[in-house]
């Protein structure tokens, strides 16, 4: 009988020790668990965020996380700003460039839009009127007379009027004006004249019409409408025309005037 209270009693010690036991292991394995746990977090905060030194920087020497974000963020913003720079400097280049091919356009038609007025539009189109006339008679005669003196002034009324034709035009486009698009009634009967002869008629015929007689008319006009315009663009035209008139007019008038008229073949 005292022999199975002393049995009872072991195994009773023996179930109490076995239950602490386990209480243990899972201490432990719970322990461990939550250490593993707390250094994830640890890393990761670390990688996250750095540590902070004493002076208040942010260390991230070994914050992979924070380094790479940074690399990244460092990456896109050069990348984003070399693309904004590339857009920008091509479009600024191409207004530059705008602007300096079209200064012969704002010289010729500042105040794009604005009307002028009826004597700023008629000095406009009797510069074009002109132009127009000099180059086709110019043309005629290139194409008609054998005097080599002849030719060359033909050709340098094609060359100087063509010119001033293209800034005449400019000038209109800008400013609304339309210009005429064929001859007048004075100068069709001048190339309808032409056209009817050859040699030296032709030669002086063309020097006497197209040379001397239309220059000056060209530079009374000029001088009349230059009296009556106002708009500073139309003006730097017409005074553009002056000088390239009175040059012709004094050539057409040397070679009408000389030994023989221009009949004289070379």
């Amino acid at each position: 009988m005292q022999k199975n209270k002393t049995l009872k009693a072991l195994l009773a010690v023996s179930a109490v020790a076995a239950m602490f036991s386990t209480v243990g292991v899972q201490a432990q394995t719970s322990a461990t668990s939550s250490a593993s746990q707390a250094g994830t977090s640890s890393t990761g905060a670390h990688n996250t965020s750095g540590k902070t030194m004493r002076d208040g920087t942010v260390d991230n020497t070994n914050s992979a996380g924070m380094e790479n974000r940074a690399g990244q963020k460092s990456g896109m913003g050069a990348s984003g700003m070399s693309g904004q720079a590339g857009t920008t400097a091509p479009t600024m280049g191409a207004s530059s460039s705008m602007g300096a091919s079209g200064a012969g356009e704002a010289a010729a038609g500042g105040a794009t839009g604005a009307k002028l007025s009826a004597a700023d539009e008629k000095a406009v189109k009797d510069m074009a009127m002109a132009d127009m006339a000099e180059v086709e008679t110019g043309k005629l005669a290139l194409s008609k007379s054998q005097n080599s003196d002849v030719k060359a002034f033909a050709q340098q009324m094609v060359d100087d009027h063509g010119q001033a034709l293209t800034k005449v035009q400019a000038l209109a486009q800008a400013r609304g004006v339309t210009l005429p698009t064929e001859l007048d009634s004075k100068h069709k009967a001048m190339s309808a004249k032409l056209e009817k002869l050859s040699g030296d008629a032709f030669d002086k015929a063309y020097m006497a019409g197209a040379g001397v007689k239309d220059h000056k008319d060209t530079k009374s006009k000029l001088t009349s409408d230059a009296k009556k315009i106002k708009d500073p663009d139309v003006k730097a035209l017409a005074d553009q025309h002056m000088p390239v008139v009175e040059q012709h007019l004094k050539s057409a008038q040397q070679m009408h005037m000389a030994k023989s008229g221009t009949a004289a073949g070379k």
